[in-house]
């Protein structure tokens, strides 16, 4: 895993480098195949305009949940959605990922792809 370190001209400030090739691709409905590229530590995904992946979805939240990178790996937290956050058919307020893992927000299912 990648680790934190300083960055010069951040007031020593922690800068989380994030491994490349993490993908979030959409596994049915209306937007199956869309495929999205994890490249920071905070994606929120929501049906509202200041999420950064908007999906226009009515089962899932503006803010629904956010896929997040810490010292532990990728991660997903339920953002207190309406309908919750399953990962593999269990609910889940916050939980860490592994790669062919499967999200669920309201209708929309997520496969997880992450760097080995």
């Amino acid at each position: 895993m990648a680790s934190s370190e300083s960055a010069a001209g951040t007031g020593g400030a922690e800068v989380r480098v994030v491994p490349t090739g993490a993908t979030l691709l959409v596994k049915s409905g209306f937007y199956a195949g869309l495929e999205v590229t994890v490249d920071r530590d905070w994606v929120v995904i929501g049906r509202g305009r200041s999420a950064d992946v908007v999906i226009a979805e009515p089962t899932i939240s503006r803010a629904h949940a956010a896929i997040g990178f810490d010292e532990r790996g990728f991660f997903v937290q339920d953002l207190g959605s309406t309908n919750g956050t399953l990962v593999n058919g269990g609910r889940a307020v916050r939980q860490v990922l592994k790669s062919g893992d499967e999200v669920q927000m309201g209708r929309l299912v997520v496969g997880v792809t992450l760097p080995t």
